[in-house]
């Protein structure tokens, strides 16, 4: 394989310009898999977030009174950069982020095509008039809101970094980005790329932790923040917009539920409850469908299938383009999710498979655990009420529509839900009663460009991957001309 191509720049972009950080601050980026060292990176404060603000607000009235073909053509620019340099900013994700090479190269499309797409969408931001009779005229501007903050997660590293900028800068915004703390490495790649590209001030990027993320969103110039991660992160992320009155986007957890019915074939469903829980990436995915209902006709046959479907998901350098599973973010999350699983173990549920702590490619070294299944699991179990974000999959057994769908809703969480069944009227009922943002019939895991996605009650604020997530990034303005 050919050597993994690294950023020269480490630092901070902001203003056009890379910067070391104010106060000297880094910190080391070791590979979840193998612990490889891939040096220092440097962490933003406060006072860098400040000069990032700055930049963006000073290079806004610029952006902002382009055309918005101008702007998509911009957009369309650094959507074909990341589809140029594919191979290579996809080894780079999948080595710091430890999710496999082959996973990586589809997370680079997706960022591209969003990017594309909102390209295309940026005209779309438009009014409307209001009939108020011949002595007025009286009609609706769409207009950017100013200064846009942008917090993503680190699952998706370099697919959150290019996509979630598309919607804000299409509407007319400019942008400040905090990439994943934890796997920067893409993220600077990518700003290396396209460095020169977009005007200064309109992309900047600050990596830090909490003190930096705080920042951006409590900052008075910041018109709107939008947040990938945690239900925690998000109560935060609201409690600090609150102080200065500022609108949150919130893509936050998930306790998914994948409801099989008697009906459908046992192949068919148990692929796509493997395929739900995204055991690629070790579980690490909001959308997972982590609890699995299956009708009890089914449930013995389907838990066995799954049970031995999971074997195809190995360790390995998550490099190399035949790895099958990648590792886990950090060795506190390997360990969280093996508390997990001590919990199930402990409150009564049966382990099928997998349990434990496993090797990656080098012997004592990365953050795996193994594809794990629980049977037997009672709705109050913690392991089927809290989200893990890891390779566990809880499996309840239901008799009654009723029930399932009073287990299915019965968590904090609605972001994703996946009815199997080939009884058209049962799948409109049960999509109909489902608690959650988005809802897929025989299917799950894929989002769907102009499809939106988010979640309801703890899992989210608003829609993404649509037009609703571009023209939240707007505010409405009413003019009334009197003409008499």
């Amino acid at each position: 394989m050919d050597p993994i191509t690294f950023p020269t720049e480490r630092g901070l972009f902001y203003g056009g310009q890379w910067h070391a950080p104010l106060q000297g601050d880094s910190r080391r980026s070791i590979s979840p898999a193998t612990g490889e060292d891939f040096g220092a990176v440097a962490i933003g404060g406060p006072e860098d977030m400040d000069a990032a603000i700055a930049a963006a607000r000073t290079a806004f009235p610029a952006w902002r009174d382009l055309t918005p073909r101008a702007r998509g053509l911009y957009l369309r620019q650094a959507a074909q950069v990341l589809r140029d340099n594919k191979t290579e900013l996809a080894r780079l994700d999948a080595a710091e982020s430890g999710n496999p090479f082959a996973a990586m190269l589809k997370d680079v499309d997706i960022a591209a095509d969003s990017l594309d797409y909102f390209a295309g969408l940026a005209a779309e931001t438009k009014g409307e008039s209001i009939p108020l009779g011949p002595d007025a005229v009286n009609f609706t501007v769409r207009e950017p809101l100013g200064v846009v903050g942008r917090i993503v997660a680190f699952n998706h590293p370099l697919m959150f970094f290019g996509a979630k900028m598309g919607a804000p800068l299409a509407a007319g915004n400019t942008v400040v980005i905090k990439p994943a703390e934890q796997a920067p490495l893409s993220s600077l790649r990518f700003m290396e790329l396209i460095e020169g590209l977009f005007p200064p001030g309109v992309v900047n990027l600050v990596n830090g932790g909490v003190d930096a993320g705080r920042h951006l969103v409590g900052h008075a110039d910041v018109a709107m923040v939008g947040l990938i991660g945690s239900v925690p992160t998000g109560r935060a992320v609201m409690s600090t917009a609150a102080r200065t009155i500022k609108p949150v986007m919130l893509e936050l957890g998930g306790k998914n539920a994948l409801i099989a019915c008697p009906d459908v074939e046992i192949e068919t469903v148990a692929r796509g409850i493997v395929a739900g829980m995204n055991f690629a990436w070790g579980g690490q995915s909001c959308g997972s469908t982590s609890r699995a209902l299956i009708h009890a006709d089914i449930h013995d046959a389907v838990l066995d299938r799954v049970a031995e479907l999971v074997e195809a998901f190995v360790p390995g350098d998550p490099t190399d383009p035949a790895t099958t599973m990648g590792a886990l973010i950090s060795a506190d999350q390997r360990d969280r999710v093996l508390h997990y699983i001590a919990t199930g173990k402990a409150e009564g549920a049966r382990l099928v498979t997998g349990g434990q702590a496993l090797d990656g490619p080098v012997p004592g070294q990365g953050n795996f655990v193994a594809p794990t299944i629980f049977a037997d699991v009672t709705p109050q179990m913690t392991i089927a009420r809290e989200e893990i974000f890891g390779p566990v999959l809880s499996v309840i057994r239901w008799q009654d529509e009723d029930e399932a769908m009073r287990i299915a809703n019965d968590v904090e969480y609605g972001l994703t839900c996946s009815i199997w069944t080939r009884d058209l009227v049962r799948a409109h009922r049960l999509a109909r009663k489902a608690e959650a943002g988005f809802v897929w019939v025989n299917k799950a895991g894929p989002h769907f460009l102009g499809a939106p996605f988010g979640g309801v009650k703890q899992s989210g604020i608003g829609r993404e991957e649509c037009l609703g997530e571009l023209l939240a990034f707007t505010r409405e303005k009413n003019i009334h001309i009197a003409l008499a």
